[in-house]
Parts: C-alpha cells; sequence; structure tokens
C-alpha cells in the first residue's frame, strides 16, 4: 500500500477554508487498500457489510418501482386473503407468467413475500403491513409524479425543474373556496388516511387531559381532530380549514358520533382571522407546506388567538437538523422541495420560528417514531 498516503492530517485550518479529506477517507478511496481489506480477516466482513449498502443505494429505484408494482397489483389484499401460486397471480392479474416470478421473487428479495415449500407466496409482516398500514398505500401509490421529478437530480437540485407534484397539489396554493373540490378530496383523503398514525404518536407525546377546547388548523376532514376527540371526550373540537373539505369533514364526526362536540369554520389561514376561544392550537403537517413568511405569519396569528396560559401543538415530519436522519433528510425534505411551496424543518428550527412569534416555554418530545411525525409545543405566557 505504499501508493495511499496515511500521513498525520494537516494542521487546524481557518474557518471557511476548504478542508482536505482526511488520512482515513483518502485510505478507504483507495482501490489497493480496499482490495486489501476484502481478504484480511478483521475487515472482510465490514467490506461486505459496507458493500451491500452501497449496491442497496444503488438498486434502491429498482427496489422502489417493485414496492409501487406490489401495491399497484393490490397484492397485499390478494395475499391477505389467500396465499397464491406464480401461476394463479399470473392469471388474476394479466401479467404474464416469467414477468410475474421475476416480480415474486423480487418481492421476497426486499423482504414483502416469502415462498412457501408448496409454491404459494405469502406475506411476510412487511407486506402484510400494506394491507393494514392506514395511508401508506396511497402514499406510495402516487409516488410515480416524484420519480418524473426526480428523473434528472442534478436538475432537480439546481432548482431547473418544473415538478409536477407542485401542480398534483394545488391545495396547499392558497387557493381558498375556489379550490377545485375533488382535488381536495383526493389530497385530503391520502392526508386523513396517514392521520391515524400521526394522532396516535401525537396524543402518546403530548397531553390534553387539562385542555378545554382544541383549534384544529388546516385540518382536512378532520382525521386528526376525530382521534383527539375519541381519546379525550371532555374536549370540545374546533376544526378550520378550507371550504371545500367541510362537508367531508362534517360527515367524519357524524360517522364518528361527535357532531355536538365540534364546530366547523370554513376559511383559510392566508386570508381569514383564526377562530377565538380554544386553549390550544395544533398544526398537523402544516408548516412543512409553507414557506418561512407564511409560517410564521400563522403563528403570530395563532399567538393572537389564544389566551394567555394557552399553548400551541405542531406535529409533522421533520428533519434532523445537525443530526441528519433518512426520514426527514432523505425523504421529506425532497417531497417538500418538489412541492415548491415549503420545506422540512428540524425540531430546533420550528422552536425558533416559535419563539420568534412570542411563545414561550417550548418543549421539543422525544420523537416516538420520527418517520411517522415529531412534535414541538409552546406556550402563550401573556
Amino acid at each position: 500500500m505504499k501508493d495511499v498516503d496515511i500521513s498525520l492530517p494537516p494542521p487546524a485550518l481557518p474557518r471557511g477554508a476548504l478542508r482536505p479529506a482526511g488520512w482515513f477517507t483518502r485510505l478507504v478511496a483507495s482501490r489497493r487498500f480496499q482490495k486489501w481489506a476484502a481478504r484480511f480477516p478483521l475487515t472482510r466482513r465490514i467490506v461486505k457489510s459496507e458493500g451491500e449498502a452501497m449496491f442497496d443505494l444503488v438498486a434502491g429505484f429498482c427496489h422502489s418501482q417493485i414496492l409501487q408494482a406490489f401495491v399497484r397489483f393490490d397484492m397485499p389484499r390478494l395475499l391477505l386473503a389467500n396465499e397464491m401460486s406464480v401461476e394463479a397471480l399470473a392469471m388474476e392479474l394479466d401479467v404474464p407468467q416469467d414477468r410475474m416470478a421475476v416480480l415474486l421473487s423480487a418481492a421476497v428479495a426486499i423482504g414483502l413475500l416469502k415462498r412457501r415449500r408448496s409454491g404459494r407466496y405469502a406475506l411476510t409482516t412487511r407486506g402484510a403491513a400494506l394491507a393494514g398500514v392506514p395511508g401508506l398505500r396511497g402514499m406510495i401509490d402516487h409516488h410515480d409524479v416524484l420519480y418524473r421529478d426526480l428523473a434528472d437530480p442534478v436538475a432537480f437540485f439546481r432548482g431547473e425543474v418544473t415538478t409536477e407534484l407542485a401542480g398534483f397539489w394545488p391545495y396547499v396554493f392558497g387557493a381558498g373556496g375556489a379550490t377545485d373540490p375533488e382535488t381536495a378530496a383526493i389530497y385530503s383523503q391520502l392526508m386523513a388516511d396517514s392521520q391515524a398514525l400521526v394522532a396516535e404518536d401525537t396524543l402518546a407525546m403530548v397531553g390534553l387531559s387539562e385542555s378545554r377546547n382544541i383549534l384544529d388548523v388546516g385540518g382536512g376532514t378532520g382525521a386528526f381532530l376525530a382521534a383527539v376527540g375519541a381519546a379525550h371526550p371532555h374536549l370540545h373540537l374546533t376544526l378550520f380549514d378550507l371550504p371545500a373539505v367541510a362537508p367531508a369533514a362534517a360527515q367524519r364526526f357524524d360517522a364518528a358520533g361527535l357532531s355536538d362536540r365540534v364546530t366547523i369554520v370554513p376559511g383559510s389561514f392566508r386570508d381569514d382571522p383564526l377562530p377565538q376561544g380554544a386553549d390550544i392550537i395544533s398544526l398537523i403537517r402544516v408548516l412543512y407546506d409553507h414557506a418561512d413568511e407564511t409560517v410564521i405569519a400563522l403563528l403570530k396569528a395563532a399567538h393572537d388567538a389564544l389566551p394567555a396560559g394557552g399553548r400551541i401543538l405542531i406535529s409533522e415530519p421533520m428533519t434532523g437538523g445537525d443530526s441528519p436522519q433518512r426520514a426527514g433528510d432523505a425523504y421529506f425534505a425532497l417531497y417538500c422541495m418538489a412541492m415548491r411551496t415549503g420545506r422540512a424543518r428540524s425540531q430546533s428550527e420550528i422552536a425558533a420560528l416559535l419563539s420568534q412569534a412570542g411563545f414561550e416555554e417550548i418543549q421539543i418530545p422525544r420523537s416516538r417514531r420520527a418517520f411517522i411525525t415529531s412534535v414541538v409545543t409552546g406556550v402563550r405566557k401573556s
């Protein structure tokens, strides 16, 4: 390995100066070292593990397409009912048998299926989750739009792509009462389907036993409020969102037996004042749809609408800040960039925005499942 420079790192550089790669990084990048490490007993297991992880990154797009085909063929539902052979699935789904065999083997490889000795295929725990986790299938199903937006990643990160996803959800552009009801219904259904897990984790992190009236701003068809109402029978529930989603929300609350505890106020937080009277305001998956200026205006409006001692609850997927993590930084950050209306923020960034809006006693509970949601809360002191 004489061609590899493993000298000590250079002296500390001035702040902001370009810093060369460390000696160990340069060593690992050496092909001569890689070949040696793959043979050496103490390092070859690490080399194998890192190689497999790298290949998973390379093959990730194929894995996501296998997943989308699995969902669009409705395999979770079919195989939840009965284990099936490749011949039966090929016939049921009108797919050539040889191609179905490739798809099924691929689904086994990424952990969605298992193959019985009989030759029939059955769902794994991971595959079964696709049949039961609310909102997961809907999220996967619309990813073809995001895939097209990311087809040229260099152009995407340079901001040279007119993304389709921005047009897919015009709901977030603040169209107010003019929002197309069909578009609003599609968006709201996808959001509502995913709110069950969001509500579950949020309510586990934030206590509401001392609250009396919760105002959910941008709450869509009321999925989060319905979960809150079921968990806290003492609370009055107020929903504030665009007029286009109000009828569906009324139907949801009626079906849940909550109509006598709910007030629905149609409006847009961009143009209309927030309703008064709540002692806690929730913003569930709202902030990351909007730019900083819109967010700070909304937070100030929430501060003004709360009484002294009133709380604000923010729950949405967040980035890891100084400690990037997969869900927030390698998925939601890109999704928001494609939306072109907002951005994924860290808990610390949201805490700073809350402080700027006048909130105090800001708390950042530890997330149960950061890929589902994270939470930040604050209090209006005066």
